[in-house]
């Protein structure tokens, strides 16, 4: 008897070997690289606009600028590109330009300080809930779940409301109800870690609590600390602008873009570019530390790069 002929198998039951898919890379490592670049070129553009803001505000009183508090009535609401005012003048004839630059150092500094005030408290918190179990968990989520339970820009009114407008207020009451965003991060890492091998056996070794955190917790903490504090800098740039903005931070007649943004807008039909203008910088610098922060998050997270 013969034997039986060679069976074949179809290609549609064997998809791998059709000619249309043998060799050809996947479409996710396809697109990786060029979306990897493309973020890389967005990342940097933000950087040099973030730079350069940085650098304007921090040269201020060294750069040929008008005083930004000088009043000139009869120049008052001129057009961009006006006879001395590269960018117009306000409703009292202060030069915007001048007023921009220096606001910049209000909204900056107030970012970047209640961002590190709530880093500060949200991290200690944080790990103080995730590595200690008991009583000290239950206080710490209990006040966290508190904070969070009341939407964010009604609670920092209400704390300004109880401190008194200005400034620092605002920043004090920003810096309260930010510190919970960091608390849940922090303790949702220290709670995978605290059961990992490593710990066990440095406690098995007789390391204490702080040899623990010091060595094996807070260098784990670093990266996504760090991703989550370049995102919140525009988040409190932008509640600093609308506490401002509702006469609870900076006072007149301090330039601040979220108060040079409220007077604006009475003349946003006359004049738009008052209320544009520091509109567009608010814009401009939220959206630069978005893109700066997901480029932190794509190096610092390597499953995030095939997002």
């Amino acid at each position: 008897m013969a034997p039986p002929p060679p069976t074949t198998r179809s290609a549609a039951a064997e998809p791998w070997r059709s000619s249309t898919t043998v060799g050809r890379p996947l479409r996710s490592e396809t697109r990786a690289p060029a979306l990897a670049r493309r973020r890389n070129v967005v990342a940097i553009v933000a950087a040099g606009v973030l730079i350069a803001a940085v650098l304007a505000a921090a040269l201020a009183p060294w750069l040929p600028l008008l005083d930004p508090d000088t009043v000139d009535t009869p120049n008052r609401l001129r057009p961009p590109l006006s006879s001395g005012h590269a960018l117009g003048t306000d409703e009292f004839g202060r030069d915007l330009l001048a007023r921009l630059v220096w606001g910049a150092r209000v909204s900056l500094l107030a970012g970047v300080a209640t961002a590190a005030a709530s880093m500060l408290i949200g991290v200690a918190l944080g790990i103080l809930g995730g590595f200690y179990t008991g009583w000290i968990e239950t206080l710490v989520m209990r006040l966290t779940d508190i904070l969070m339970a009341f939407p964010y820009i009604l609670l920092a009114i209400a704390i300004v409301g109880g401190l008194g407008p200005g400034l620092r207020n605002a920043m004090i009451a920003i810096a309260i109800v930010g510190f919970p965003l960091y608390t849940r991060l922090v303790r949702s890492v220290v709670l995978a870690l605290r059961e990992r091998e490593f710990v066990e056996a440095a406690r098995a070794l007789g390391a204490g609590d702080p040899v623990i955190l010091g060595r094996h917790i807070l260098p784990h903490l670093l990266s996504p600390v760090i991703v989550a504090f370049s995102l919140d800098v525009g988040v409190k740039i932008l509640a600093t602008a609308g506490l401002s903005f509702l006469g609870l931070g900076t006072q007149p007649p301090t330039a601040d873009w979220g108060s040079m943004l409220a007077t604006g807008r009475q003349f946003v039909v006359l004049s738009p570019h008052v209320a544009l203008l520091p509109g567009l910088a608010i814009f401009v610098i939220v959206l630069a530390l978005n893109m700066i922060g997901d480029a932190l998050r794509d190096l610092l997270d390597p499953r995030a790069r095939l997002r």
